[in-house]
């Protein structure tokens, strides 16, 4: 018997890998986060969508750029992270 979906590629080539995804976080945009479509021809549509969402406009970003947005978000969660510790000293709820 043949397998019908031997090609199936959502899990590799879907809007997590795409150049034209912007995440509002990063670190959580694969399903905790949503997005904005920043292909030009879909741009107009201000289509929302999450990490694992795919379409066949896919067009894959470039490892530097990858690991650009992912150093971006770590240093967004820990300017965030410092914050939250700040917040909690000045209201007596944190040691």
């Amino acid at each position: 018997m043949e397998k019908s979906n031997k090609h199936i590629t959502w899990q590799g080539e879907n809007c997590l890998l795409c150049k034209y995804f912007i995440p509002n976080d990063v670190l959580n945009a694969d399903l905790l986060e949503r997005g904005k479509c920043a292909h030009p021809s879909l741009v107009r549509f201000n289509l929302v969508v999450s990490g694992r969402d795919w379409c066949n406009l896919f067009s894959e970003m470039s490892d530097g750029r990858r690991e650009k947005l992912i150093q971006e978000g770590y240093k967004k969660d820990d300017e965030q992270q410092k914050k939250l510790i700040e917040e909690s000293k000045k209201i007596g709820n944190f040691d």
